[in-house]
């Protein structure tokens, strides 16, 4: 039988531009080393020692997620730098909440068609979110799948492991009368991008006009703001004992999020909070009901913690030493039925 010229490149998928890749990102996945990694990229799997990384009674977290249609507004506007960096947010910051320490990530990067520099773009931004969380890149997969895909099109998905001491674990010991604190987000973060790419579309602003609600960016710039990494002052926080619960603020807001980390029986009340410009701007532009904002967006508030009464200064002060922006949210109340909360805020919220 003649060969009929056939090949896997013409077919669509480029295997010298993948190990391109990978000579590529070697540098920088090594620039995220830390204790317990052994060896590094190009192996069929990845170690690690979870004695040399100092812990005695060790139980394992993990967690995968992506970064959701935000990626649309990477791909239309060019700007490949910051997804990355997000992707690990949305990971690290939901195994700092269980109160674990992050120790390595790993991603899964695919494309209809390999383009070596916005992979390695992304790549680097993951690397960078790897390194402000301490933890390390281990690894990883780039998939090129011809029709799968349009054109510039390209999807991603974390997953990271952490540790905790099994003694460590939160949450622990909610009870009313604790306060809650929020950390404040950095702006959208990475959910609610479906709704917020029609409410621009509707806007008629394009995404290199001024951001209309007075930030000094284009609104690419403010949009694609890189979901905040709490991990380093959570982890002072918990370190320090005064730390019961923390709950990442992520798709289904503070009224989706904050019960998951609350026992039966309690109900946390929640006060108006400052809110970033961005969420009034699209609260009026897209007409949406403020249970809907609450529901979609984390509307100002990134992390929610959970301290006793008498701990809600000193945690403050720890907090904003480094380098975060604390707000006074509420208080853990007693009630009837399963974990709720309970958002009291004024018509026209937010202003």
């Amino acid at each position: 039988m003649r060969p009929n010229g056939l090949s896997y490149h013409s077919a669509g998928v480029d295997i010298a531009a993948g190990d391109a890749l990978v000579e590529v990102i070697k540098p920088l996945a090594r620039a995220t080393a830390r204790p317990g990694v052994i060896g590094g990229l190009g192996g069929f799997g990845a170690l690690f020692d979870l004695k040399a990384a100092g812990f005695a009674d060790p139980v394992l977290v993990a967690t995968t997620d992506g970064v959701g249609t935000k990626l649309k507004v990477a791909v239309e506007t060019g700007r490949h730098d910051t997804v990355g960096i997000d992707l690990v947010a949305m990971c690290v910051n939901d195994l700092v909440v269980q109160g674990a320490e992050p120790l390595f990530f790993l991603d899964y990067f695919a494309a209809g068609r390999l383009d070596v520099e916005a992979a390695r773009t992304v790549i680097a931004g993951i690397a960078s979110g790897c390194r402000e969380a301490g933890c390390a890149l281990v690894g990883g997969e780039t998939a090129e799948m011809p029709g799968m895909y349009a054109a510039g099109d390209y999807d991603l998905a974390g997953f990271a492991v952490g540790a905790a001491e099994r003694a460590t674990l939160l949450p622990r010991d909610v009870r009313p009368g604790d306060a809650v604190l929020g950390l404040a987000s950095a702006g959208v973060h990475s959910n609610g991008f479906s709704l917020l790419r029609r409410v621009v579309a509707a806007s008629g602003f394009g995404w290199n006009d001024p951001a209309p609600f007075g930030t000094g960016e284009t609104l690419c710039e403010a949009m694609m703001t890189p979901t905040r990494i709490y991990v380093d002052a959570v982890l002072a926080l918990h370190r320090a004992g005064l730390l019961k619960a923390a709950a990442h603020i992520t798709g289904g807001g503070l009224p989706g999020n904050l019960p998951r980390v609350l026992p039966a029986g309690t109900t946390a009340v929640l006060h108006p909070w400052p809110v970033p410009p961005v969420f009034a701007w699209l609260t009026r532009t897209g007409g949406i009901a403020t249970a809907e904002m609450l529901r979609v967006f984390n509307c100002g508030v990134g992390m929610a913690l959970v301290v006793g009464e008498p701990d809600a200064a000193p945690a403050t002060k720890l907090l904003e030493r480094a380098g975060e922006t604390v707000l006074r949210l509420g208080v853990i109340e007693a009630a009837g039925g399963p974990a709720a909360v309970h958002v009291d805020l004024p018509p026209g919220w937010p202003p």
